[in-house]
């Protein structure tokens, strides 16, 4: 008698601690981050058509926002980036190479409370101006900055 009731009492353990894990494993697990993926925009060769997929009339150009990079690349698959928008009510910050085949490199929306700051690595095919896109409170602002792509970064 005193057998089985160890046995069903480790049985009980064991079922609830698995149960405890199972729950604990799924409550802290990452979440999945599921990004709209606007096709058209990323897929359009000329700026023009990247703005009007993106519902973009007439960006301006704004000091309030900043493209910050090295002036040379030495690797064109990585070239890192970074984007600053002073405008209240940052919500959307985008990176567009001139001179890639599809110019829409990335696209980051932004929470109310997130800080407009993003720094990202892009892939370059030569040597192009970045521009960021930022839209706030509706309407789109620009920045850009010329990024000399060279092979061992010697300026040639």
């Amino acid at each position: 008698m005193i057998f089985e009731h160890q046995a069903s009492r480790r049985r009980f353990l064991r079922q609830t601690g698995l149960l405890g894990l199972a729950v604990s494993a799924v409550t802290f697990l990452p979440r999945m981050a599921y990004a709209a993926w606007n096709k058209p925009a990323f897929e359009s060769k000329t700026m023009a058509d990247v703005f009007k997929t993106l519902g973009v009339e007439s960006p301006t150009v704004s000091a309030d926002v900043q493209v910050i990079a090295s002036d040379i690349a030495e690797n064109g698959a990585v070239v890192p980036v970074e984007a600053i928008s002073k405008i209240p009510n940052t919500t959307q910050i985008s990176f567009l190479v001139e001179k890639n085949p599809t110019m829409l490199t990335a696209q980051f929306d932004l929470g109310p409370d997130t800080i407009p700051e993003i720094s990202t690595r892009l892939k370059m095919a030569q040597t192009s101006n970045v521009v960021a896109l930022v839209k706030a409170d509706g309407k789109f602002y620009t920045a850009s900055k010329e990024i000399k792509v060279t092979l061992g970064g010697c300026g040639g």
